[in-house]
């Protein structure tokens, strides 16, 4: 397995595809980013075609426990961001 694709080099790629600068490439990032994050922070979803959704869910309150100590205990509800991948990118994955 090859190593995850930083953010410079996810901006150089991005850029060579846009046919732009690496700045404007970077602006572009962050405003998708930004729009994103407080789109799914607020209890919406995004979804991005041929990538997929991503979301906010709500875990209830639930007993875990402590792998040093073995102790059970409450945790809290809280929420976690999920992603569903679409379709076509699982497809063109095992194509």
């Amino acid at each position: 397995m090859s190593k995850p694709m930083t953010k410079t080099q996810l901006v150089a790629a991005l850029a060579e595809e846009m046919g732009a600068d690496k700045k404007a490439a970077s602006g572009a990032l962050d405003a998708v980013i930004a729009v994103i994050t407080s789109e799914v922070s607020g209890g919406g979803a995004v979804t991005l075609p041929g990538v997929g959704k991503i979301y906010c869910r709500e875990r209830p309150e639930r007993m875990v426990r402590n792998p040093a100590t073995g102790e059970q205990i409450q945790k809290e509800a809280d929420k976690v961001v999920k992603m569903t991948i679409a379709k076509a990118l699982k497809d063109s994955v095992n194509a």
